[in-house]
């Protein structure tokens, strides 16, 4: 007969994702703290089932990750969007009744700023005085292209306030659907139970194979390639922007991830949603940074070079600007 199994997830991509961790992201987890999820997207919808009541606040980043905001307003959350600004989310614009505070401080989405170590320390101390949790995405900090990673905040909470969350649909495949979550003592219960609810557990014959991947050094290997071939093609944006784009798109500056987000250029007046609209009729696929704000829409593109050959790049860009009006291409 057919036997169940443990919702936690696969026992050794477990320990192969705590020992992952703890290497390369200073994260401090061991097996047990480690729960496997159907991607990130559960990780977070099973914090909301623990965590979140209805009429609860929810506090996230402004401009930020739209699924996240979609779901923890299913779990009936009033979800306040926070300011952004060069230093990452603005703590002191956190409201005082937030029970839940979503953020992605090592590559914020989409911005792309790091959140410095000033603001992490702040908004530690602002959850253990407010008595909040904060979920820490940490959704493509492996492909960091200059400068020294800061700590998560999950490696410099004190107070078992962090749930860290990450996923491998940036650095393997999407449709692997293999995510995790590192929960601290007091929530890993509730977490397990609210998995085995959902769905008791997932493909543990894929969960296998990729504990062997992770624990024979072939992911690490996988991604030192990978981020050369991602720094090559982040150059190659800047460079194409710089060249086809300057006083009319600032890329924001920032250090990681697989897109960058750029601010209309001191002075531009362009509307960016027609010039969206126009370089997908050529083909060029760009977001608007308004459509990632719900309550205060900022002008800008976010530019994404995960799917598009090196070669292509300088091409790209030049369609990106051949969308932008006449009068503005100098």
């Amino acid at each position: 007969m057919p036997a169940y199994t443990e919702p936690d997830g696969h026992p050794g991509l477990r320990a192969a994702l705590a020992r992952h961790v703890g290497v390369s992201r200073s994260v401090r987890a061991g097996a047990d703290d480690v729960l496997v999820t159907q991607g990130a997207q559960q990780a977070l919808d099973l914090v909301g089932r623990v965590l979140v009541e209805p009429g609860d606040r929810v506090a996230v980043e402004e401009p930020g990750y739209p699924p996240a905001r979609r779901l923890f307003r299913s779990h009936g959350a009033r979800v306040t969007g926070v300011p952004v600004d060069a230093e990452g989310l603005v703590v002191a614009a956190l409201p005082a009744d937030t029970r839940l505070v979503y953020v992605t401080p090592s590559h914020q989405f989409p911005l792309g700023v790091p959140m410095s170590l000033a603001r992490r320390t702040a908004l530690l101390d602002w959850a253990e005085r407010h008595g909040a949790v904060l979920v820490e995405d940490d959704y493509d900090s492996e492909y960091r292209f200059g400068g020294r990673p800061l700590e998560p905040l999950q490696s410099l909470d004190r107070h078992g306030r962090v749930v860290y969350v990450g996923s491998f649909s940036k650095t393997l495949l999407p449709m692997l659907r293999v995510g995790f979550l590192v929960a601290p003592a007091s929530l890993r219960s509730a977490l397990r139970t609210a998995k085995h609810l959902a769905d008791w557990h997932g493909d543990l014959t894929t969960q296998g194979a990729l504990a062997e991947f992770v624990d024979e050094g072939l992911l690490a290997r996988h991604i030192r390639r990978t981020s050369r071939e991602y720094a090559a093609r982040r150059r190659a944006v800047l460079a194409a922007l710089r060249d086809r784009l300057a006083g009319r798109l600032d890329p924001v500056p920032s250090a990681a991830g697989l897109h960058l987000a750029a601010r209309p250029a001191p002075g531009s007046r362009v509307d960016l949603a027609p010039v969206v609209a126009r370089a997908g009729e050529r083909g060029v696929a760009v977001a608007s940074l308004a459509g990632y704000c719900a309550e205060r829409p900022r002008p800008g593109l976010v530019i994404g070079y995960g799917g598009i050959a090196l070669a292509d790049v300088d091409e790209g860009i030049r369609r990106l600007a051949a969308a932008f009006p006449p009068a503005l291409l100098g």
